[in-house]
Order: structure tokens, then sequence, then C-alpha cells
């Protein structure tokens, strides 16, 4: 395996300098994130593009259900391997590999990190979204069992959290349904088995 460490601040410098005058007098924000992202994925298509080779997109299932992922930035790539595995599952299997592969074929400090998109400083994902734990509790009975609201609730899960991860569900379809292919290994993956409309007016 070749390692490239290819800067994207000029990539990203080079686009703020092109947005200024249209962006003059607001204060940053989530854009200039998420161009972080977006500079990023450019170049490595561009790697992919000119090397032959098929760029893999990170992603996750928990990432894809909440949205919690940027379109046309870490979203980029034609195959996305683990794309039904929840963020738990993950790790599960990060540190299974571990145990048959010896302690370094995934370096724990990998592991032990608290999930973070990077994109500011100091930033966690727990920021945005309930932990790991509780969020994919809560997506594998709602989109892999297929529970609606009230059975989630009355399992023993927070209301107001519940709803924020149902809201999260449905306003990142238009996400998902440009999100590239990747393997099944659940009863529901998102995709053919489980579409639904970007936009509706019914709940």
């Amino acid at each position: 395996m070749r390692l490239l460490t290819v800067p994207i601040e000029p990539a990203f410098e080079g686009l703020l300098a092109a947005l200024a005058p249209s962006f003059a007098g607001r204060a940053p924000d989530l854009t200039e994130e998420n161009l972080q992202s977006r500079a990023r994925g450019a170049l490595m298509m561009a790697l992919a593009n000119k090397f032959g080779g098929l760029l893999l997109t990170t992603g996750n299932k928990s990432e894809y259900a909440v949205g919690y992922a940027t379109i046309y930035g870490d979203m980029c790539g034609g195959y996305a391997p683990l794309k039904d595995l929840y963020k738990t599952e993950v790790y599960a299997l990060a540190r299974w590999r571990n145990t048959v592969a010896g302690p370094t074929a995934v370096p724990q400090g990998a592991i032990d990190r608290p999930p973070s998109a990077e994109l500011r400083p100091d930033q966690r994902d727990q920021d945005s979204l309930p932990p790991y734990d509780v969020l994919d509790a809560i997506l594998f009975r709602h989109v892999d069992q297929e529970q609606s609201r009230d059975e989630i609730v009355a399992a023993g899960f927070d209301a107001a959290t519940v709803d924020q991860v149902l809201r999260l569900v449905r306003v990142s379809e238009w996400k998902r349904h440009q999100a590239a292919p990747g393997p099944k290994v659940s009863r529901r993956a998102f995709g053919r088995e489980r579409r639904y409309p970007i936009t509706s007016g019914w709940r």
C-alpha cells in the first residue's frame, strides 16, 4: 500500500478566495467546514482518476442514517465497504481484527480516539449526535426492525432523543439516494431494501 500525504489547505484556501465576494458579510459556519471535506474529496477523486483506482468511501450505516456525512465530500467514492455496518459494529470489527491479525492491524489509537469529523478544533461527533451506543440502538430498532417511534420510546429510550434521531433519518434520505453502493450484511440495508421518498407530506 502506498501512503500519500496531500495537503488540502491550498485547495481549501483557493475555494474560500473564489467564494469570498459571495460570502462577504457572513460569518463562517458549517459551509466552510464542509468545504474542507469537499476539497479533500476532489483531491482523492483526482488521485483515483489519475492512477486508475476506485475510491472507497468511509461512511458507515450510522452516519448515512442520520446524514452525518458531507455530500460530495467524505461521501465521494465508488464503493462503501462499511455502508451496512453501524459505528459500534465498525469498532467491534476493528477489535476482532486485532485479535486475529495482531494488535497493530488497526492502531489502538484509532479505536480509542473519540469519533470526530475533524473539521473544526476539538470537534466530537457527540457534540451533534447521541452517544453511538444509544444512537445505534435506536437506529437498529427503527431501520432494521422497523419499529415505530412509540415502540422505541416504550422500550426505554428518551423520547426527545428518539425524535431527534428519527427526524435526522427522515431528512437525510436525499443523501442516501446519492451514496455509493456497498455490501449487504444486515437484515435491512439502505438502498433497494429501505428506500423512502425524498419528499413526502406523509410520515
